[in-house]
């Protein structure tokens, strides 16, 4: 009964290491679970189904492959691909997620989620979410032809990137308070999330609790790596040369 999880995998439009990655993600160690959760900012953007689903044909195959074998794969809303739309969920078998979400995983009570609203500290990212999520404002988008559409996210992708230099890391990580009122929201004594690139399980005590908070890599050419639930949580990856290594 594996459940495997991952995130932040930020496969470009182009060909790349990472796409290679994913697709032997999908044709390996996704083909003996039954559960794939994908936490997030799958893709480096997401302009909208109707473009998307042309420039990852191969993946959106692999993923329909996956899904039609009986592996259920279930996508959740990153900062980066938030558009990705209904479109998607049919082409690809895959179910689009609520963030946060509870689910059992591995016998324990566990809240999923991107984690980019825990970053309240980010103020000027968190104005950016509430109106990138806004519908109005993404029906407007969706309109505009698809050249006009990948010039726009080309330009955030840029300030946002030139943002990351300028703000300190604890600006971007998630918030103690925000990661308290979780853990009391859901009752959970564990959360995974993605986001922060700060891969680390953090054991806390929260409301005379002890809770673990687990964050998942990002993926890089050298390091490809997701959590493997099953009696245990393990975190295994793929190293450069596409080799399956077990990091703890």
């Amino acid at each position: 009964m594996t459940a495997l999880l991952l995130s932040d995998l930020h496969l470009p439009a182009e060909p790349s290491p990472l796409r290679e990655g994913f697709l032997r993600f999908l044709d390996g160690p996704a083909r003996t679970a039954r559960q794939v959760y994908i936490l997030g900012d799958l893709f480096e953007y997401w302009i909208g189904d109707d473009a998307g689903l042309a420039l990852y044909r191969e993946e959106i195959r692999a993923l329909r492959a996956l899904t039609d074998a009986g592996v259920r794969i279930g996508f959740m809303h990153g900062n980066r691909d938030f558009l990705v739309g209904a479109g998607f969920a049919r082409a690809s078998g895959v179910e689009l997620l609520a963030d946060p979400m509870r689910v059992d995983l591995d016998g324990e009570a566990t809240l999923l989620s991107h984690g980019d609203a825990w970053c309240s500290d980010d103020r000027a990212y968190q104005r950016w979410r509430r109106f990138s999520r806004n519908p109005l404002a993404q029906s407007l988008f969706l309109r505009l032809p698809t050249s006009l559409r990948a010039r726009i996210a080309g330009d955030v992708r840029r300030r946002s990137d030139d943002d990351k230099d300028r703000k300190t890391v604890e600006i971007m990580d998630v918030h103690p308070s925000a990661i308290a009122e979780a853990f009391r929201a859901c009752g959970c004594r564990r959360i995974i999330h993605g986001h922060t690139h700060r891969p680390a399980t953090h054991r806390l005590q929260i409301g005379g609790r002890e809770v673990e908070r687990i964050v998942l890599a990002d993926w890089t050419p050298q390091r490809m790596e997701w959590l493997e639930a099953a009696d245990g949580l393990r975190r295994v990856g793929f190293d450069g040369n596409l080799t399956i290594r077990g990091t703890c």
